[in-house]
């Protein structure tokens, strides 16, 4: 392969992975910003945590193999989703949209921190009270984030 041929291959893998792991926004000066798409995906992982946790639940009674894969399963898609639900406040409204001259910048920083902490306590339980938290901070921060 000559070199022009692998300079844009691996360019064009670099823009995959960074793709990947950059999901909540590109990080370009672009001025392009969705913030009722991001609270919507946030929600709806929400949605996905809460399922994986119901589940998780009814798989754990049981010892056959296929429980044992689904379970693992659906815990790993409830880290999956908390774990983006982080990385959108993080890189998306902490990072870009949350701004040090805002008059409400001190408290929209504290509901974007409390849903980073729902994400994590998340991660650490099966208990469903804990997705409700999670979604009602998602919604706290969204009150406060729109100023209604």
């Amino acid at each position: 392969m000559n070199k022009i041929a692998l300079t844009a291959l691996a360019a064009v893998i670099l823009s995959i992975g960074f793709q990947q792991y950059a999901g909540a926004h590109c990080e370009v000066p672009c001025g392009i910003f969705t913030d009722q798409a991001r609270f919507e995906s946030m929600l709806e992982d929400t949605k996905t945590i809460h399922k994986a946790m119901v589940q998780t639940g009814e798989l754990a009674g049981k010892s056959d193999a296929q429980s044992f894969n689904q379970a693992s399963r659906w815990v790993y898609q409830k880290e999956k989703h908390a774990e983006k639900i982080q990385e959108i406040i993080a890189r998306y409204f902490m990072a870009q949209r949350i701004k040090t001259n805002d008059p409400k910048y001190v408290e929209k920083l504290t509901a974007a921190h409390a849903v980073m902490v729902a994400a994590m306590k998340s991660k650490q339980t099966v208990k469903t009270e804990q997705a409700d938290a999670l979604r009602d901070a998602i919604l706290a921060f969204h009150k406060v984030y729109e100023g209604k």
